[in-house]
Order: C-alpha cells, then sequence, then structure tokens
C-alpha cells in the first residue's frame, strides 16, 4: 500500500477544498493510505513542507494541490513557474514523487473550480509512481 502526504493550499478555499477532496476519494479507491494532509497558506508556500514530507519514512509520495489565478499582473506567471521548478527539485533531491495538482496558472476563479478533479489526478500520478519506483 501507497502512504501519501498531501499539501493543501488555503488561498483559493473554494477551489482547494474540492481539490482535497477529490484527492482522499482517488487514494481511498486506490487503497492507499493519507498518512499526513498538511495546510499552507497558498501554492508558493508548498515546496518547503512537500519536502519535509517527502523525508519521512511514512511517506511514499506527496501530491501538491492548489490553485492560481490570474490577476492584474503576471504574478500567476510567476509563482506558478518558481512552484514547478521547486517541486521538481524536492523530487529528484528526495528521491522521492512530488506531484503537481496545481490549476492554473492563467485562469479564472471559476475556471479553476471547474477542473477541482485535478486533485484526483495529482493522487494518482503520485500513487503510479511510487509504485513505478518500487519495481525498480
Amino acid at each position: 500500500m501507497v502512504s501519501l502526504g498531501l499539501v493543501v493550499a488555503e488561498f483559493n478555499r473554494s477551489v482547494t477544498e474540492g481539490m482535497e477532496a477529490e484527492g482522499r476519494d482517488a487514494a481511498a479507491d486506490a487503497g492507499a493510505d493519507v498518512v499526513e494532509a498538511v495546510r499552507v497558506p497558498g501554492a508558493y508556500d508548498a515546496p518547503l513542507v512537500a519536502d519535509r514530507l517527502a523525508r519521512r519514512d511514512d511517506v511514499d509520495a506527496v501530491a501538491v494541490l492548489g490553485a492560481i489565478v490570474t490577476g492584474d499582473t503576471d504574478h500567476d506567471q510567476v509563482i506558478g513557474s518558481a512552484l514547478a521548478e521547486q517541486l521538481s527539485e524536492v523530487s529528484v533531491s528526495r528521491d522521492t514523487p512530488v506531484t503537481l495538482g496545481v490549476s492554473g496558472p492563467g485562469m479564472s476563479g471559476a475556471e479553476a473550480r471547474e477542473r477541482v478533479t485535478k486533485g484526483a489526478a495529482a493522487v494518482e500520478s503520485a500513487i503510479d509512481l511510487a509504485e513505478t519506483l518500487e519495481d525498480l
């Protein structure tokens, strides 16, 4: 059985709450166990917590859930790029799958709410990667 850590952004909670529910359902359907879910202020804050979870012996993979919506500036693009780069670094440096279940950037809040299934997709990817690595 795969043991998961979840990192869930509080910002845009109207989106991330549904993403977390979808992710937990996907984990249950796959027979995986969510051993810890940690909430962070926003998606940008996720890499540090993902790193801490990836260090744990009881965590096989980490799924990061969040939503980055567009505003009046390019802030969403900067956040999205930095987040993806840092989560990739955590995954490789810790030899632990860390998946990016973050809607955006470049979408409205309504568009992000339509994509809450990204939570399930991130959890499913985390499980698949953990199982693949077990076989290597």
